[in-house]
């Protein structure tokens, strides 16, 4: 990808060390942007209890992120937007800890950026920048290289339950410990996008931290994200049995 097609969706934005995103939303269904602060809460999962009591196995996302959700930006993405939500979580991640990028002012993408990025790339038609069709893994990949140079792996579970328990346990646990950022995990009959932030095994089975963007409305303090379950523990059993995975896990190396 060239860099004047990268210039094409790039904007600027506020500093790193700031909490508020300073992006296009709201007008994008007019075609154009419309610059708009957003306060984010950040690293939701924090105090949050172990599902588990005694000697278990935990690996957890490490260091600083954003949480977005349906409609933080103004946009009413409701229904469509999961996908895109739970990549700027993981863009804030990568914003925030991630050393090689040199230029810490690339904010989150915002939702027509994301857009428009899949159609420069030729994934995409023309008819996909301001339409709401929804996103999944593969994107994420795509949409992560565009903006930041960093690849993805993308794993594939042919079903719930035990295949998740065998493989993307152990793949998110490997992920987490080597890598500490953010993944995103999508199916097929269980289509919601979400990010996961752990994992925690032990002799009752695995849970998987999820970290759900279809919230929509005013900004709510980490507790009550909490006690409503947008972050939760969720064991690997209860996922559909019948639905396929795919997890997109940003291949960052070794930060910390």
């Amino acid at each position: 990808m060239s860099s004047l097609e990268k210039k094409r969706v790039d904007k600027t934005v506020a500093s790193e060390e700031s909490d508020e995103i300073d992006w296009g939303g709201s007008g994008a269904n007019q075609g154009e942007i419309k610059k708009k602060i957003q306060i984010l809460s950040k690293n939701v999962h924090i105090d949050l209890p172990d599902p588990h009591t005694g000697s278990v196995k935990c690996s957890l996302v490490v260091g600083d992120y954003l949480y977005f959700h349906y409609g933080c930006d103004g946009q009413d993405d409701r229904g469509w937007g999961c996908g895109y939500r739970t990549i700027q979580t993981m863009a804030s991640w990568l914003c925030h800890n991630w050393s090689p990028i040199q230029d810490k002012h690339r904010p989150p993408p915002s939702l027509p950026e994301i857009q428009q990025a899949l159609v420069c790339m030729g994934d995409k038609p023309e008819s996909f920048s301001c339409s709401k069709e929804w996103i999944g893994t593969f994107e994420a990949s795509l949409v992560l290289d565009f903006f930041y140079d960093v690849p993805c792996k993308v794993v594939h579970v042919r079903g719930g339950g035990a295949e998740l328990e065998q493989v993307a346990v152990e793949e998110l646990h490997q992920h987490f410990q080597k890598h500490g950022s953010p993944v995103m995990m999508g199916g097929d009959r269980d289509n919601s996008s979400k990010g996961i932030l752990g994992v925690c095994t032990g002799d009752k089975g695995s849970y998987l931290l999820v970290l759900d963007p279809h919230y929509f409305g005013g900004e709510l303090e980490n507790m009550e994200l909490q006690r409503r379950a947008w972050v939760t523990w969720k064991k690997v059993s209860s996922l559909d049995h019948s639905s396929f995975y795919n997890l997109c896990m940003p291949q960052t190396g070794t930060v910390f």
